[in-house]
Formats: structure tokens, C-alpha cells, sequence
């Protein structure tokens, strides 16, 4: 019986997922999801011989993404999972070929936490290696969001985010020394939420 999508690649992000199909990551090896919560993303490259790697603050969430991995890659290290913060990973430089961090750097509390979490998942890159970021922005809905300080804003959904702009991520990809390997990309839910898709290469 041949395996269905959701055995394939689990409950992956949709625009990771748009990246794995046209074969971006196909020359990545060493990756790590930085708050990977129970390993939603961590499906395709489990299965595909990645070396895979994750950390999140929630000791549960470490809990079920090394169980998930030890199902389908039984010899993988229970210690390629830690609990850890973006902000301090217990890695060491350029150690990764592909750094992914889904729905967490609008978890910040402050622009000087976001910037230490970006820092650090770059300072684990490898030169030439992809960094994939979902993160919330006000892109689309800027007139519909509250600013409650330190760069966290009210949505009109009720949650509480660090809000990122179009020009802000444009000015990280400069600061970084990246390029954009494909053009920022929004979706908005409805004027409830907006979410933006930033990919980079570190040069």
C-alpha cells in the first residue's frame, strides 16, 4: 500500500513544503528546526536520511519529536533533540546546512529578543546554507493591528505578537549578509492575521 501525503510529510508547513518541491534543500544534510514544537516539520527529512536536529523551551514538545524521531529513524541520537531556547543554541558555528523556524521569532518580547534569536539560528548556519522563517508581520494589515510596546502588537484575532514589517526584513537580509532566494511572501487570513514567508541564503 503506498503511503499517503500525510505519512510522507506529516503536518508540514505548507510553504516548507512548497521548498521541498522544488528540490531547494535537496543538497542540505546537517538541518535544525529551532522551536520545533513535536516535529511537524521534521516528517520529510526523518524518513529521507537528513541529519536532523531540533530544539524548543517546552520539555514536552522534546519529549514527542524524539519519540516521533525514534519511529522513523530508530538509530537517531535521542540528543539531536534538546530543550533549549533560539536564543542560546547549544550548537556550535556553521554547523548547519538549512536552519528552519516556524511561528516562533513573533514569540519575541522585545526587538532585542528577536534579534538575539535571529543571531543565533545564523550563527549556526553554514556559509551558503538556507534559513525558512514563518513569522508573523503586519504586512496587508497595518492600520488593524495595536501597538502594546516593545514592537509587540494586538491582531485583530486577539493574540499578542512581535510584528515585523516588509522593510524590517529587508533590512535583516542586508544586515545578515543574505540575499532573498525567493521573494517575501504573505498570506493574510482574513485582515485576522498576516503570516510572511522570508527565505534566505547566507552568502
Amino acid at each position: 500500500m503506498q503511503p499517503n501525503l500525510q505519512q510522507l510529510y506529516g503536518n508540514i508547513d505548507i510553504y516548507l513544503f512548497d521548498q521541498l518541491l522544488k528540490g531547494t534543500y535537496d543538497d542540505c544534510h546537517k538541518i535544525i528546526d529551532a522551536g520545533c514544537g513535536g516535529g511537524r516539520n521534521l516528517v520529510h527529512f526523518l524518513q529521507n536520511g537528513f541529519d536532523v536536529y531540533g530544539i524548543d523551551p517546552n520539555h514536552n514538545a522534546v519529549s514527542t519529536v524524539q519519540q516521533l524521531a525514534r519511529d522513523l529513524m530508530p538509530n537517531i541520537p535521542k540528543d539531536n533533540f534538546k530543550v533549549a531556547a533560539a536564543e542560546n543554541m547549544p550548537f556550535g558555528d556553521a554547523e548547519f546546512d538549512l536552519v528552519m523556524s516556524s511561528a516562533v521569532l513573533h514569540f519575541a518580547q522585545s526587538k532585542v529578543h528577536f534579534e538575539a534569536m535571529l543571531n543565533e539560528m545564523w550563527r549556526v548556519l553554514k556559509p551558503g546554507g538556507y534559513f525558512f522563517a514563518r513569522l508573523a508581520s503586519d504586512i496587508g494589515i497595518e492600520t488593524l493591528v495595536k501597538p502594546i510596546g516593545n514592537g509587540r502588537y494586538l491582531l485583530p484575532d486577539g493574540s499578542e505578537r512581535y510584528l515585523v514589517t516588509q522593510q524590517m526584513l529587508l533590512q535583516y537580509t542586508h544586515d545578515l549578509g543574505a540575499y532573498l532566494h525567493e521573494p517575501i511572501k504573505t498570506t493574510n487570513v482574513q485582515n485576522l492575521r498576516c503570516m510572511t514567508t522570508w527565505c534566505l541564503r547566507k552568502l
